[in-house]
């Protein structure tokens, strides 16, 4: 049952300056029962677990609603498959659909009504990534300098459990910067910032080793 879905225990992984976050938005078919599709999914996050790709540090899997681009009245399911940086997006992307993994991954890619992905770097914090419950999306005003704005955010950044990820090479629907956190923040300085309550229904992730 999903309820029942494992959290997994958390090792020290030391490359956390080139972290790099692959999340892909997806939301099922209305026919398809909720249940079957997230009993499928997690069952693809456990093999996937079981059996990773160099570079792969873990996932972790929310359910969240009301993303603004997700085109769906369903609830958006949002995945966050973590890598040491962007070597192993490669073998990331083969390995998902090949031995062991392809036939629980073709199980959901077959229930989805659509999807979309966006990549996204390790900014500051990491540790709290498993626990976040809201996801605040949001982007540098036009009239102000990256390092200024840095600063500017420091006082959420600087929060326990805070994770602040900056999206790369405007791949992505979303925002350019997502902060994670395990409660409710304040609106960051940001532009256009949209709060998402996010469940964590699993979640198997190497940590980053502090600084």
């Amino acid at each position: 049952m999903l309820e029942d879905a494992p959290i997994g225990r958390i090792a020290v992984y030391p490359l956390r300056e080139r972290m790099l976050a692959y999340v892909f938005w997806h939301w099922r078919s209305p026919e398809v029962e909720r249940a079957a599709y997230a009993d499928a999914l997690l069952e693809f996050h456990r093999v996937l677990a079981a059996h990773r790709p160099q570079g792969f540090l873990g996932s972790v899997v929310f359910r969240t609603r009301d993303a603004p681009w997700a085109p769906t009245n369903l609830e958006v399911y949002e995945d966050w498959y973590l890598v040491t940086g962007s070597a192993a997006l490669d073998p990331l992307n083969e390995a998902a659909v090949s031995g062991p993994r392809k036939t629980p991954h073709d199980a959901v890619a077959r229930w989805a009504a659509g999807g979309s992905g966006g990549l996204y770097r390790l900014r500051s914090g990491g540790e709290g990534v498993t626990d976040a419950t809201t996801a605040t999306w949001f982007s540098k005003p036009a009239d102000t300098g990256y390092d200024d704005f840095f600063r500017a955010l420091r006082p959420w950044t600087a929060r326990p459990g805070a994770t602040l990820w900056q999206r790369q090479m405007t791949l992505g629907p979303a925002t350019e910067f997502c902060l994670l956190a395990p409660a409710p923040l304040d609106s960051p300085p940001g532009a256009g910032a949209v709060m998402l309550r996010v469940e964590r229904i699993w979640a198997e992730v190497s940590a980053f080793q502090k600084r």
